[in-house]
């Protein structure tokens, strides 16, 4: 590279080994979002002793969890629009103390309003973290590493969960609800003076700022062997974009945008019916309630071991054409599932490829959103795509116990394949650039 040349910073990323300041970067990531993942889950540990002490029942519990539901909704929307306009980093760290403050707060609520303005309020710095963990993760990568390097910073979401189900059976023995609340708030607070010392800016956010100086000083800390020229100057290969939820519909963007909203939407739909409702259908068609809280752990231990392979292989694949080929495997298994009865060996099988099928778009898609943003919008179009999701979890728990309960199992699993089907005809929508990569990831 000659002195005073003008660099293409994506190229510049490709070249240079993913090194020590990467990895850490990703932990940071990772520990942002073990934090999420526990408070996101520290309703359903805590809501069964909630509401038995606060004499709500399972009634009254719903519009608390479904409050969190709606401000993690509004949070990956907002806190998308503030990454891009005030940087990746002052958003994490302040949906970080957001949802860490309310966390704490939410252990000296003694009534249900209480707890459902705080769940509100958590759930928008909970769903605020994310679209921004995702782009910072992979504005960082590599192209040949970005799928997996996502997948890495996003998965604290699921440790948080399975940490916090472990905790749980401790904790509120000893400290009773409130402790899970406390717990949740006061880990990510005490670790926000790190975080603050730690997080670094996005690279793409100063390139697109044009704040060269620092970030030839960030870039010479990611690659200390082979430091960029003092006279260098790096550039995005993207045209300029205005910033904010309004570009997400300009002329260019406006088919992709509503094509991946539809298919976020869709696609948590039916996951979330399949989270949420798995055990209670099991148990309707005849298995034992122990058993069937089995169908939880198979169906999340297998998204996580079939999506790692997964997200290793994106960068090489069609990420729309991944797309439609696991949500048409996911159209079959949720009607082989229709047709397998009590046999529960099959039964078992298909669920945890349900892991694979259902949950798998889930990555392809968090890539996909990255892949078609420029830099100037990439927060706040991811933010907006995964607060559609959000509102498919809205939906999917809702619709999922309504279908079981007027249709059974068998027709719990044939409605499956409407959201489904309508994922895919949502996802074929999606103009691939460069089979799906735009030039903003090269």
């Amino acid at each position: 590279m000659a002195v005073g040349a003008r660099l293409d910073l994506p190229q510049w990323f490709d070249q240079i080994r993913f090194g020590g300041y990467q990895i850490r970067t990703v932990l940071l990531c990772f520990l942002v979002t073990t934090f999420d993942g526990f408070d996101t889950q520290a309703i359903a540990f805590a809501g069964p002793a909630l509401a038995d002490a606060l004499g709500l029942g399972a009634r009254g519990l719903a519009p608390i969890v479904t409050a969190g539901v709606a401000g993690m909704a509004l949070g990956a929307i907002t806190f998308g629009v503030a990454g891009d306009r005030y940087g990746r980093r002052a958003a994490i760290l302040l949906a970080t103390a957001m949802f860490g403050l309310c966390s704490l707060l939410t252990a000296f609520a003694d009534n249900s309003a209480q707890l459902m303005l705080l769940r509100f309020l958590t759930g928008i710095g909970m769903g605020g973290a994310v679209p921004n963990v995702y782009t910072l993760a992979s504005e960082f990568s590599p192209t040949r590493h970005r799928g997996l390097i996502m997948l890495l910073a996003g998965l604290g979401l699921p440790v948080g969960a399975i940490l916090g189900g472990l905790i749980a059976g401790v904790i509120i023995p000893l400290y009773g609800w409130q402790g899970i609340f406390a717990l949740g708030g006061i880990a990510p607070l005490l670790a926000l003076p790190l975080l603050w010392r730690l997080f670094p800016e996005s690279p793409y956010y100063l390139a697109r700022n044009d704040q060269q100086q620092l970030l030839k000083r960030l870039l010479a800390r990611v690659s200390p062997s082979a430091p960029p020229p003092e006279d260098a100057v790096f550039t995005l290969p993207e045209a300029p974009t205005r910033v904010g939820p309004a570009a997400l519909l300009a002329p260019e963007l406006r088919r992709n945008t509503l094509a991946i909203w539809a298919t976020y939407f869709f696609n948590w739909v039916a996951w979330f019916s399949l989270v949420l409702w798995i055990p209670s259908v099991l148990h309707a068609a005849g298995l034992a309630k122990e058993q069937a809280g089995l169908a939880t752990v198979t169906l999340n231990g297998a998204a996580l071991i079939f999506i790692l392979p997964l997200a290793w292989m994106l960068p090489r694949l069609a990420v729309r054409q991944v797309i439609l080929l696991l949500l048409a495997g996911a159209l079959v298994v949720s009607l082989l599932l229709a047709g397998a009865g009590d046999n529960w060996p099959l039964v078992f099988v298909l669920i945890a490829l349900s892991g694979l099928f259902v949950g798998g778009p889930q990555i392809a898609l968090n890539y996909l959103a990255v892949s078609i943003y420029p830099t100037g919008v990439r927060a706040t179009g991811v933010g907006w795509a995964i607060g559609m999701g959000r509102l498919g979890t809205v939906v999917g728990g809702a619709a999922g116990g309504l279908v079981l309960a007027d249709y059974g199992p068998r027709g719990f699993f044939l409605a499956l394949a409407l959201p489904l089907l309508l994922a895919a005809l949502s996802a074929m929508m999606v103009r691939p650039a460069n089979d799906g990569l735009s030039a903003a990831t090269r």
